[in-house]
């Protein structure tokens, strides 16, 4: 993987409606052109409380194994085969065995994670429930020397929402491992169809980083399509 490419721009608080006081005994919320129009008291009474630190999980998930039968096919691609569909098919089930079932999955535009992520949500229903984003920008960026922590940070950032608490990155080594030892501060390796699953605790998602920084994710442990659970 040789190209280069960026995550693309930003791919959002109305304001509140004014209050109306008066002297006069208050009257009831009443309905003008479709919108409620409330006192103070009544807009003070379902004020949305601040978030909570929470745990913030997160799988960096290498594709499956990928065929090289055709030659004339870009790497960008590539299917995968015979041993990576079988190894998607694992690699879904010990994840739906542990808990670990993203709500929002981030993924490189290759074929092969394409294909990969297919499979595991054919497999395991609970896949199909999360919401997907392909990324081209993440086939690339894996190939650059120490990017990609940062590039995948702004991208879980950009599209996460404060009610996810698990995320799925699906990308390419060198960059997934490499991401994944940085956040964790361990030596981390990555074989096709692994997966480190790692944990930092944030109100937000841009908290959980700020917090945790590099070297701060509790890595949980590794996943292999053959683990034994």
């Amino acid at each position: 993987m040789s190209a280069t490419a960026l995550i693309p721009v930003a791919n959002s608080t109305a304001p509140p409606f004014p209050c109306f006081t008066t002297t006069r005994a208050r009257r009831k919320p009443f309905l003008r052109n479709s919108l409620v129009i409330a006192t103070a008291e009544d807009q003070s009474s379902t004020e949305i409380p601040p978030p909570e630190s929470v745990a913030r999980r997160l799988i960096l998930l290498r594709h499956a194994s990928s065929s090289w039968e055709n030659r004339s096919l870009r790497d960008h691609d590539r299917p995968l085969n015979e041993f990576g569909r079988a190894d998607a098919v694992n690699l879904s089930q010990k994840l739906e065995q542990l808990g670990w079932i993203p709500e929002l999955i981030l993924s490189s535009d290759a074929q092969r994670t394409r294909e990969t992520l297919k499979i595991m949500q054919e497999k395991v229903r609970a896949f199909l429930e999360a919401e997907v984003h392909f990324i081209s920008s993440f086939y690339s960026v894996a190939a650059m020397d120490g990017q990609t922590a940062e590039h995948l940070q702004k991208a879980i950032c950009k599209y996460s929402t404060n009610e996810i608490f698990t995320i799925m990155c699906m990308g390419h080594n060198k960059g997934w491992e490499e991401a994944a030892s940085m956040l964790s501060g361990a030596s981390i390796e990555l074989q096709t169809c692994n997966a480190a699953l790692l944990e930092a605790t944030g109100k937000t998602w841009e908290e959980a980083f700020r917090l945790a920084g590099f070297g701060g994710w509790k890595l949980h442990r590794i996943i292999k399509p053959d683990t034994d659970i």
